[in-house]
């Protein structure tokens, strides 16, 4: 899936904003976009890195056991979802969309334990984001 990261990224992304339109807001590039949202600049980019992350997560638990992520990758993370009031609710509904856009990407070797293993690397990766949701200093 990595290699198609760009592309699933943006439907993982737009799958986001169609179950969660008011989700557009906490991202300050799409605020003030007169441009389709699909067609934004930044969001690709910020996509594509959010998706990757995401699998490099999965690999990371499937070989280890457990998700680590560099401790500047995590403080700089959890600052940001903290500044733009990211909240449990957002978090659950941009799992719900991973996991559909996996499903929809993979059909064919799509299973609970697939999902289950998806939903635990997801889980790791906010687990320890949360963590570091604080204001900055």
């Amino acid at each position: 899936m990595k290699k198609n990261a760009s592309e699933l990224g943006l439907k993982f992304f737009l799958k986001i904003f169609e179950i969660a339109p008011s989700a557009q807001k906490l991202f300050p590039f799409l605020r003030d976009s007169s441009v389709p949202i699909e067609q934004n600049p930044k969001l690709k980019p910020h996509a594509m890195s959010v998706f990757i992350m995401t699998c490099e997560s999965a690999v990371q638990l499937r070989k280890a056991g457990k998700v680590t992520v560099r401790e500047s990758s995590l403080k700089k993370l959890g600052a940001t979802h903290f500044k733009y009031g990211v909240v449990d609710e957002h978090f659950e509904v941009t799992k719900f969309a991973l996991l559909e856009t996996i499903k929809e990407a993979v059909p064919e070797m799509w299973s609970p334990e697939m999902k289950e293993a998806w939903g635990q690397a997801y889980d790791q990766l906010v687990a320890a984001i949360k963590t570091e949701m604080k204001p900055t200093s």
